[in-house]
């Protein structure tokens, strides 16, 4: 082992740092950069980028790096396991196109919530939901419907390791009051965040069916500014329960 070469436990964690950097960033990333970000030596991240290049996790571009191909296959692989059948794509088109709002395809598995796939155009920034690692799910409407499918003892592991941080000043940060929210859910079927994770936005959202407790929960749901919410939440509620139909009547899921 060189000099240059982190160990290996501490080598595979700052690789996955480097993914993250790059994932996060509007455009290419520089590798000056990523030392800086990392706190090591120009040398260390050469020695990572190396490999990960060669993988096709990422690419060399104008500026630095970007993500490679191989995260297409990874997404896609992803997708497969959470349960995203075709099927899915031309549901939430189908949503898109009924709510005027744009539609999301959420999954809860193994502790984590995940918006997998979504209408909403990836180049519109203004958008707070986007696919990817759910941090706010206490505070989205989707967020609340999978969590009220589980049971209690799995929720508060969930919330002890994700935490309730408030977003806005409607962000429910109790977990008494988080548990009566989610009773409310139970028994109108479905949730509703008003300006709790975003103080623009509002998103409704419906359990799919199918899936147990420790398993794969799913959930459809759409977005949409809080004034037009408001004027037409009826239209809105009504679009997402005939999509959740959809599945009752044979859209289905993979692996459901």
């Amino acid at each position: 082992m060189t000099a240059t070469t982190p160990p290996g436990p501490r080598s595979v964690d700052r690789a996955l740092e480097i993914l993250d950097i790059v994932a996060d960033a509007d455009g290419p990333v520089g590798a000056r950069a990523m030392a800086r970000r990392l706190g090591c030596s120009l040398s260390t991240v050469y020695h990572l980028l190396g490999p990960l290049t060669a993988r096709g996790h990422l690419v060399r571009a104008d500026g630095g790096y970007a993500p490679g191909p191989r995260v297409a296959a990874l997404h896609r692989s992803f997708q497969r396991h959470v349960g995203l059948a075709p099927g899915v794509g031309e549901v939430l088109g189908r949503l898109r196109r009924a709510s005027g709002a744009e539609a999301y395809f959420t999954a809860y598995r193994d502790g984590r919530i995940t918006v997998v796939d979504s209408t909403a155009p990836v180049t519109d920034t203004a958008i707070p939901f986007v696919p990817g690692p759910e941090v706010r799910a206490h505070a989205t409407a989707h967020g609340k419907v999978l969590l009220a499918g589980v049971s209690r003892s799995v929720r508060r592991r969930y919330l002890a390791e994700h935490g309730m941080a408030r977003f806005t000043d409607r962000t429910i940060t109790a977990a008494e009051r988080f548990e009566a929210e989610l009773s409310r859910v139970r028994g109108q079927g479905f949730a509703v965040s008003v300006g709790e994770a975003d103080p623009a936005y509002t998103c409704l959202a419906m359990a799919l069916p199918g899936g147990a407790d420790g398993g794969v929960l799913h959930a459809l749901s759409v977005s949409l500014p809080t004034e037009d919410f408001r004027h037409r939440h009826g239209q809105v509620r009504a679009a997402v329960a005939d999509c959740v139909r959809a599945f009752y009547d044979g859209a289905g899921i993979a692996g459901g």
